[in-house]
């Protein structure tokens, strides 16, 4: 989960503006036989990273020119150009519901035979096919880097007082009370961006309920109700150990707050440490798994794919898209991204990360990960929206309303999408 402000495109309208697909074509040859690859990708805060990749490739390839695009509201760009059918040959993008609509219209092509593919986790390439919404053959996606959610703690506070990292749902309660006792404030949120409402929702979902909860309610076999009560409860039961009103304090008030050492512990992903650290360069953060249960090895971290790329079905040199996309794979290169955005690749290996991730380390090394529930959740139903309701709800019927809106707005903004599935469950009896 990250801060978005796009709103996906749905279905319907994207297979009816992309039926056109293969008409196109994308990528150039110039007069010298040059082939040059146009990339897109949707991460404003990269655009130096991906400027010195372009170089550097550009600097160590005679036969492919590489020009990578980073427009800011890069969504909205490629969603416009999608439907004039100029397409790029590569899109980097998150492992989102835009990429579920994406690949739904029949956009990506079936990368399958790529090597690289080899060399990623399998646990993020399996929440891409998650993000399907029926099963399909093939892969489309090549995840690149992850980000990770869960406690961001002031580690040099933990250490003068002697806290103990929780690994279960009573322990992180216990020390919440703790802390709250030495006169020290445990969390701090920036609820008033909504948006910042899905951080604890995503980093305690992980662990309650399952990591295709949507696809099983696409399918009719539960429903959100019985699934994510559990985490609304003890998401409002965290209000008992926050700031004032924390709906009247912003994201980066939030930031800049636990900068200063006005809460011992934030919870939001790793995202936010650069905002942290543009505050308070020296503070000493480390995180920590959310443990939403009281059970330590059902203790999962919320890690999703933050940037993957797909190859347009349009594209007609896929060997040199390719050969971009093992450039990019090459360790140096995934370390030199790594670095600079404090991001968790997906690719196995040996990778130096940011000392923030020292505690998920073991978590991240064996792939004991799940995605973020947000990712299948279309932003039209405004989910956090839904959260922040509730959360400000006082009502002893509260929780009671929240999840049968839940049930009620989801089969309203995806009634095309539980028809599919629940056609193709009709088509495929055999299959789960």
């Amino acid at each position: 989960m990250k801060k978005r402000t796009v709103a996906a495109v749905g279905v319907g309208t994207l297979t009816l503006a992309f039926a056109a697909v293969g008409l196109a074509g994308c990528g150039s040859n110039q007069d010298d036989g040059v082939v040059t690859i146009e990339m897109v990708q949707y991460k404003p805060e990269a655009v130096d990273v991906f400027e010195e990749l372009e170089q550097k490739f550009n600097e160590t390839h005679e036969d492919i020119q590489l020009v990578i695009d980073s427009p800011n509201d890069a969504m909205t760009i490629l969603k416009t150009r999608f439907i004039r059918e100029d397409y790029p040959d590569i899109v980097a993008i998150g492992g989102d519901i835009n990429y579920s609509n994406f690949l739904d219209a029949g956009l990506f092509m079936d990368i399958s035979d790529f090597d690289g593919l080899e060399d990623i986790k399998q646990a993020y390439l399996d929440m891409d096919k998650e993000l399907e919404y029926v099963p399909m053959d093939g892969v489309y996606a090549v995840p690149y880097m992850a980000n990770a959610a869960g406690v961001l703690y002031n580690r040099d506070m933990f250490e003068e007082h002697g806290w103990e990292i929780p690994t279960t749902w009573d322990e992180f309660i216990s020390l919440c009370q703790e802390i709250q006792s030495e006169g020290v404030q445990p969390l701090y949120f920036g609820y008033r961006d909504v948006w910042t409402c899905l951080a604890p929702w995503n980093a305690m979902a992980v662990d309650l309920a399952p990591s295709d909860v949507c696809y099983q309610v696409n399918a009719g076999e539960t429903t959100f109700a019985e699934n994510y009560r559990e985490v609304a409860e003890k998401q409002k039961q965290l209000l008992e150990y926050a700031q004032d009103d924390p709906f009247a304090y912003s994201y980066n008030d939030a930031c800049t707050a636990f900068a200063r050492g006005e809460s011992a512990m934030y919870v939001i992903g790793s995202y936010a440490v650069p905002q942290i650290q543009s505050v308070n360069p020296e503070i000493n953060i480390d995180s920590f798994v959310f443990p939403a249960s009281n059970n330590p090895d059902e203790n999962i971290l919320n890690s999703g794919n933050d940037l993957q790329m797909s190859v347009m079905a349009a594209c007609e040199h896929k060997e040199e898209a390719y050969e971009v996309m093992r450039f990019l794979l090459e360790d140096e290169n995934v370390q030199f991204y790594v670095n600079d955005q404090s991001a968790v690749p997906c690719k196995e290996g040996d990778f130096e990360l940011a000392p923030m991730l020292d505690s998920m380390k073991p978590y991240i090394e064996e792939g004991r990960l799940a995605d973020y529930q947000d990712h299948h959740y279309p932003s039209e139903m405004s989910v956090d929206a839904m959260i922040q309701t509730y959360l400000l709800d006082d009502d002893e019927n509260a929780l009671d309303t929240f999840m049968e809106r839940f049930d009620t707005e989801w089969v309203r903004y995806n009634r095309d999408v539980i028809r599919k599935v629940q056609e193709y469950m009709e088509q495929n009896p055999d299959k789960e």
